[in-house]
């Protein structure tokens, strides 16, 4: 556990972010998840045993661990930021019946020729959401 805290401050200092209690909380905390939680579910899950952190707090910190590239925002359904901080590439599927999110290996894919956009337009990143149901919701439904 110590050394899983000491690789985090470590993280953190690497990327010249002063290591504060909110900092390490809120970025610990997505280290542990698959499941690119939202704020709110960030502040639930770091408030179960004793409210400590405010909502404010908790975007304060992953603005910070954004702009050093430490998490990332996925937008995978309208007006629902939600986080990872699983920086590497890689693309994501979205079940319709629960709203589960899961990675996709982003070698799933053949790459994408971003020389064939129109012209005019400079392509930086892409990413591929997929979107259906999940094998869980499927057997749920299953008649």
């Amino acid at each position: 556990m110590q050394q899983k805290a000491d690789e985090i401050v470590k993280t953190l200092k690497s990327k010249g972010l002063r290591v504060t209690p909110q900092r390490f909380a809120v970025y610990a905390n997505l280290l542990e998840r698959e499941d690119h939680p939202t704020v709110e579910q960030i502040l639930t899950n770091l408030n179960q045993d004793a409210p400590t952190s405010s909502q404010a707090t908790v975007y304060a910190a992953l603005q910070a661990l954004r702009e050093v590239g430490l998490v990332r925002e996925v937008l995978l359904e309208e007006g629902v930021s939600r986080y990872d901080a699983n920086v590497a590439p890689h693309h994501h599927f979205r079940c319709n019946c629960c709203g589960a999110i899961e990675d996709i290996d982003w070698n799933t894919f053949q790459c994408i020729d971003l020389s064939k956009l129109r012209l005019g337009l400079k392509a930086e990143r892409y990413e591929v959401t997929v979107q259906g149901s999940c094998d869980r919701c499927q057997v749920k439904y299953e008649v």
